[in-house]
């Protein structure tokens, strides 16, 4: 049985409850694991899981999706003992409260009810497509300073936004990154490498096509920045760009035709999917 899906765990209104059940339940599921002898990349192919994703619910960094612990019962012969600590996560999850910033909550709540989502990125790795190591080395490197409170309030924010990924039917999410981007180790040589392993991952989903933006092209439509695209339920296409603390939603009607031709050129002059996920490949090879 494939499953996906699941979400930070650190509670951001530091909840001691939350934090010993998920410490207790990711002993549990490594205990389990390991008596069948398996290692963490192979329970997660398994289930649909990535490896990072294992070991961050191993080490209760992660909240279990209750799919996921009835599989993982399943398959390591738990006898439901998992499949029963189902309706207690749920009910942590429901008290959980997870803070965009301010500013940012209006894109939040348009993303988690998009159909479809366009990211044109050339600094970082869309924040949706982020691992968690990676997503905590960008906000810990952010000026001013931000104290440890909030980077964990915000890594676990942005790591509860990835849960539309995983949901039925999933959003069509479509993403260009320069290439340079890939290559930038942001937060070391581990931290990146992991990213672009998950980029692979992510690659292979069914409802994600990640291209990428090669070096060696002389010009192309993104040259004024990065821009992400969304198309809410029952709603009109719009845009949504940050630049350094500016931030703003784009919803007149032809500045959002603008930005979809600008990124139908951009993908254009992108390698295709496949050749794309060739160049990962090729750089994970190398590292």
């Amino acid at each position: 049985m494939a499953v996906r899906g699941d979400t930070r765990t650190d509670d951001p209104a530091g909840s001691d409850e939350a934090a010993d059940l998920f410490r207790a339940i990711g002993r549990m599921i490594k205990a389990a694991r390991e008596r069948n002898g398996l290692s963490q990349r192979e329970l997660g192919q398994r289930v649909g899981y990535g490896e990072e994703q294992i070991s961050s619910i191993e080490r209760g960094r992660r909240t279990p999706q209750p799919d996921f612990l009835k599989a993982v019962d399943d398959l390591l012969g738990c006898g439901g003992l998992l499949a029963l600590l189902a309706e207690d996560v749920e009910r942590v999850k429901a008290r959980r409260r997870v803070r965009h910033p301010e500013w940012f909550r209006d894109y939040a709540a348009l993303e988690a009810e998009a159909v479809e989502i366009c990211f044109y990125s050339t600094l970082t790795v869309p924040g949706l497509l982020q691992t968690e190591r990676y997503a905590r080395t960008i906000f810990t490197a952010r000026r001013p300073l931000l104290d440890e409170e909030t980077i964990e309030q915000r890594v676990a924010a942005r790591l509860d936004r990835q849960q539309i990924l995983n949901r039925w039917p999933p959003p069509s999410v479509a993403a260009v990154i320069e290439e340079s981007v890939l290559r930038r180790t942001i937060g070391g040589q581990q931290v990146q490498r992991e990213q672009v392993e998950h980029l692979a991952e992510l690659s292979r989903l069914r409802h994600v096509d990640i291209q990428v933006l090669p070096l060696d092209c002389e010009g192309h439509a993104g040259m004024e920045g990065p821009f992400i695209l969304l198309t809410p339920k029952g709603r009109p296409q719009m845009g949504y760009g940050e630049f350094q603390s500016v931030n703003r939603l784009i919803t007149d009607p032809d500045e959002v035709r603008m930005l979809a031709a600008r990124y139908g050129s951009i993908r254009g002059q992108a390698l295709s999917p496949s050749h794309s996920y060739a160049l990962v490949e090729k750089l994970l090879g190398a590292g």
